[in-house]
């Protein structure tokens, strides 16, 4: 058989298909796999749990309902207060900090980096210790402002700071320049411009991560044992171990740490939904 140049063609056998799973299939093959060793994994953990003996330490419903309306009138009263108070101090003394490290002047921007590197660098439970020992050996007859309260937002706000300022200073530098440039041809001065335009704005870009540090916040007031505090002055964490002591039992964690979700969890749906926004925002 030829061609219309003349040229011989011969008809060439079909090459078989190579047979195997697509990437595709590989894909949900490999996905059911995963999803089989979870659910064995889950089942296996359930059998082999002794859950008599589980709820027989921390599921005591006697001594659950002892611990109301005190875990929350008292324990999650004072651990909200104390998380917005160094939460407070944090955001004040962070934003201090951020201005500091974008500023023109060198001691300035040393001093601001110095003070990140070591406060991000310590360990909260140190901080705590810090306020709660070293500050009244130091400076004797020195009193902190609000007893241990003050204490506590101090040693959080101290802490959140370091993290705070560089969250800051990030949405500030994330501000196009121009709008920098805008107000300035207004009249508007380097620090008006800096209040009114650019900081507003870098609020609205670092309001999740913001709101990320309360979360870790909430949790770490849980140090708050370690400066000494009085049956009035108790948090979550210390308001169980103290009633798990009291009791031999551990059901009052398992409560304290139930109170800790209920506030944690709302606070990580809404940091979820602020970020999905501020993407559907950029797209």
């Amino acid at each position: 058989m030829t061609d219309t140049t003349g040229n011989d063609v011969r008809l060439q056998p079909k090459q078989p298909r190579k047979k195997g799973l697509t990437r595709r299939q590989k894909r949900r093959l490999s996905r059911g796999i995963q999803y089989v060793v979870f659910v064995a994994a889950v089942i296996a953990f359930a059998v082999a749990a002794d859950w008599d003996r589980l709820a027989n330490q921390f599921a005591q419903e006697d001594i659950a309902e002892e611990m109301f309306p005190e875990v929350i009138s008292l324990a999650l009263k004072n651990t909200v207060l104390y998380t917005v108070s160094g939460f407070a101090v944090g955001l004040v003394l962070g934003m201090v900090i951020a201005l500091m490290r974008l500023s023109s002047v060198g001691p300035y921007r040393w001093l601001a980096g110095v003070y990140i590197e070591i406060f991000r660098g310590l360990p909260a439970l140190l901080i705590f210790i810090f306020i709660g020992v070293a500050v009244p050996l130091a400076f004797p007859g020195t009193e902190i402002p609000g007893g241990t309260y003050g204490k506590v937002a101090l040693a959080l706000g101290l802490v959140a700071a370091a993290y705070m300022a560089e969250t800051i200073r990030a949405g500030i530098q994330a501000v196009p320049k121009g709008q920098m440039e805008a107000a300035r041809s207004l009249g508007f001065s380097p620090a008006r411009a800096m209040i009114s335009i650019i900081i507003p704005q870098a609020f609205r870009i670092i309001l999740p991560p913001l709101t990320n540090e309360l979360v870790l916040l909430f949790k770490d007031s849980s140090l708050v044992l370690f400066l000494g505090v009085t049956l009035e002055e108790r948090e979550l964490s210390k308001f169980g171990r103290d009633l798990a002591s009291q009791t031999a039992n551990s059901t009052p964690i398992l409560v304290a740490g139930l109170c800790y979700l209920l506030v944690t969890i709302p606070l990580g749906f809404v940091v979820r939904r602020m970020e999905a926004k501020a993407q559907e925002a950029v797209k």
